[in-house]
């Protein structure tokens, strides 16, 4: 199928009632899929966290999820992330598309590419998400009189637990606008896998020490709930407009 949407914190709305489920089996581990129907077409969708929300950050089998789209031939994936806001034009109910990636993390299984095989891989992440997905986003955005940030840089932490106010002093410092704890490996599996991947980050509450208020999972998980329409009408115009077509990022797709 032509699109998969992996859905972050509060994004489970997708996997509605009666929407057709399988696990899907691969190398890495099993996931469950949800088929779901957008814009009048099947669309694979994956609940990052599982369902329920009972895997943390750096507990989710990012190279299962990937590796079972790409087995059930899905070529563009969307997904949301729910982040903190860093910039200053970056604040609660912001939409921002990701266009590049601090990583932080460690300890997680992050490439396809493990030299098994006996060959040494290395992919180019000049561009680490889709720019030409990216642009589709932006277009479903004026169609739907929804403004966004164009671009943006994600801090990826290794959670569960939120930032300290010092460190979010030093992402700043370094360039982040938002932080989080899931897109990378993400976004650079699914490029190792050749599939175009466009992230949009939702912040739903300012990052530790930018105010006053301290950060609660649940707060997050229900302004996260609250914004689902907006990003369901940006993803449902861009499947239903996408034409597809060759593009650098599927350069990998055989790999």
């Amino acid at each position: 199928m032509d699109f998969g949407i992996i859905g972050g914190t509060g994004f489970y709305a997708l996997d509605e009632e009666g929407a057709a489920r399988e696990t899907v089996s691969t190398q890495y581990g099993e996931v469950e899929v949800a088929r779901v129907s957008l814009a009048d077409k099947e669309v694979a969708f994956v609940a990052r966290h599982g369902a329920g929300h009972h895997i943390p950050p750096h507990r989710v089998n990012y190279r299962s999820i990937i590796a079972a789209l790409r087995g059930l031939e899905v070529k563009n994936i969307l997904a949301t992330a729910a982040v903190g806001g860093i910039a200053e034009n970056m604040g609660p109910g912001a939409l921002v598309l990701l266009t590049q990636f601090l990583d932080f993390t460690h300890g997680r299984e992050s490439t396809f590419f493990d030299g098994e095989d006996g060959e040494v891989k290395h992919v180019d992440l000049t561009e680490p998400y889709c720019p030409r997905l990216r642009g589709e986003l932006c277009t479903a955005a004026e169609a739907a009189g929804e403004t966004v940030v164009a671009s943006g840089t994600y801090a990826c932490m290794q959670g569960p637990r939120f930032e300290t106010p010092a460190e979010i002093r030093m992402l700043r410092t370094l360039g982040a606008d938002v932080v989080g704890m899931t897109n990378v490996p993400e976004a650079p599996l699914a490029r190792e896998a050749g599939i175009c991947y466009a992230a949009v980050a939702v912040v739903t509450n300012w990052a530790a020490g930018v105010t006053d208020t301290p950060v609660a999972h649940e707060d997050v998980a229900e302004f996260m709930s609250q914004q689902i329409e907006r990003v369901r009408r940006l993803f449902t115009h861009v499947i239903a407009h996408h034409q597809d077509g060759d593009c650098a990022c599927r350069a990998w797709a055989q790999a």
